[in-house]
């Protein structure tokens, strides 16, 4: 067997990136994430993405810095297909987690499908706590290629982070 190492870099995701993240969703997904780098330029969130040598992404998330008073919420969290199970959410989530550090907050949080155990299992070994449910939902493209609504319900979880280096955050 033969091991190829990759060294992976987390940067901020820009609109450029799109194009090679067909993986991560549909046309409506990421006409979305078009708008969230938008936000990103006013500075209401962060979107990074983790990129090959080449440049190209296997790996996003956005941190949403409004829609939780105190906290940086981790939404739109995807890794490539074909790269999931090797520790490639675990350094997305450490750099969410330090750019929510960065801007002062003691908290992170997100929201977690409740069909999706694996995910759930990763946001647990790095600390995160369920605290309550709700019910999400977003349009996406039906293989008809009509949208539709997709209904789920979430579980929240948070996570105290630790101070910063300089006793901040």
């Amino acid at each position: 067997m033969t091991e190829v190492v990759l060294r992976l870099a987390v940067r901020d995701l820009v609109p450029a990136d799109l194009e090679s993240c067909g993986w991560s969703g549909s046309d409506l997904h990421l006409a979305d994430v078009a708008g969230q780098l938008v936000r990103a330029g006013r500075g209401e969130v962060d979107y990074l993405a983790v990129c090959t040598p080449a440049g190209l992404p296997v790996a996003k998330v956005g941190v949403d810095y409004r829609a939780v008073a105190g906290a940086g919420t981790i939404w739109q969290l995807a890794v490539h297909p074909a790269l999931q199970s090797c520790g490639i959410g675990t350094l997305l989530i450490g750099a969410a987690e330090r750019r929510i550090g960065g801007r002062g907050l003691r908290r992170a949080e997100l929201a977690v499908e409740e069909d999706n155990p694996r995910a759930r299992a990763l946001y647990e070994r790095l600390g995160y706590v369920a605290h309550d449910r709700r019910p999400d939902g977003w349009d996406e493209r039906a293989p008809d290629g009509s949208v539709r609504r997709y209904e789920t319900m979430c579980t929240l979880m948070r996570k105290e982070l630790p101070p910063g280096p300089d006793g901040s955050g």
